[in-house]
């Protein structure tokens, strides 16, 4: 049986055709009081996956960008402490133990980082600009929201302490490499689109040099030579995505 705790967390997922990693990560929810799924109107099985676990709760909500619904699904939750987790991420066994005393114990910290370990499919990608990975997924509703500023990659504002947990989500990312690329200019159009609303406006040599900067930074630098052809791949998608976000921006302008 798994452990309950007396002060309860929402789980909150954000999905868009998830199917292949959803069953995996609910049934890694099975211990949690409530899980709410988010979901931009999928059309493969990731509906029917979700409501066939009892402790979920399914919502379809149109995805303008990853902050309004990251702060969309905090609304929905009727815990004040909320752990994001992408479909992609498993907490493990080790994490889920530190989480669960964390909750009981703490009496510090309003929002918790966690260390990711980036996979490679089925391997640890230990360098290219990752080993370093550290993000917000646990935190008291009542003291953090997501910053309206930044439609991806969003940025958390915490009141109050601000603590770190010792064991790392696993990240399932790179599943292949069409998947991948894909991701990697989505996110490059939405930083764009953030530049725009900005009113920033793009120029030719960020458009030529900061990829390639991107690049030799996460490959030489960051170690990603280490890491192999893995490494390659991973580094050149990453600049990739910078790339994108220059000429989409060019396109913005234009329009």
């Amino acid at each position: 049986m798994e452990p309950k705790s007396a002060q309860k967390i929402s789980f909150l997922i954000i999905t868009l055709n998830e199917e292949i990693h959803m069953g995996e990560l609910l049934k890694d929810l099975s211990f949690a009081d409530e899980v709410i799924v988010v979901d931009s109107f999928s059309t493969d099985k990731t509906k029917a996956i979700s409501e066939s676990f009892s402790n979920v709760k399914f919502i379809e909500h149109r995805f303008e960008n990853y902050t309004s619904q990251r702060n969309f699904a905090i609304s929905q939750a009727k815990n004040d402490w909320v752990l994001f987790l992408d479909a992609d991420e498993r907490i493990g066994s080790k994490l889920k133990k530190e989480l669960l005393n964390t909750i009981e114990t703490n009496v510090t910290f309003t929002a918790f980082l966690f260390y990711r370990t980036f996979m490679f499919k089925d391997k640890v990608l230990y360098f290219s600009g990752w080993q370093t990975d550290k993000i917000f997924r646990f935190f008291n509703k009542n003291y953090a929201k997501y910053s309206t500023d930044r439609l991806v990659h969003e940025k958390l504002e915490v009141i109050g302490k601000i603590g770190t947990f010792k064991n790392k989500l696993l990240h399932y990312s790179y599943s292949d490499y069409d998947s991948y690329k894909r991701k990697m200019i989505s996110y490059g159009k939405l930083k764009a689109k953030e530049k725009f609303t900005k009113q920033l406006r793009p120029n030719l040599l960020a458009l030529i040099f900061h990829p390639i900067y991107n690049y030799l930074y996460n490959y030489i630098v960051r170690l990603g030579i280490l890491d192999g052809r893995k490494g390659v791949i991973i580094c050149y998608l990453n600049a990739y995505s910078v790339y994108v976000r220059y000429q989409e921006l060019y396109l913005l302008w234009d329009a």
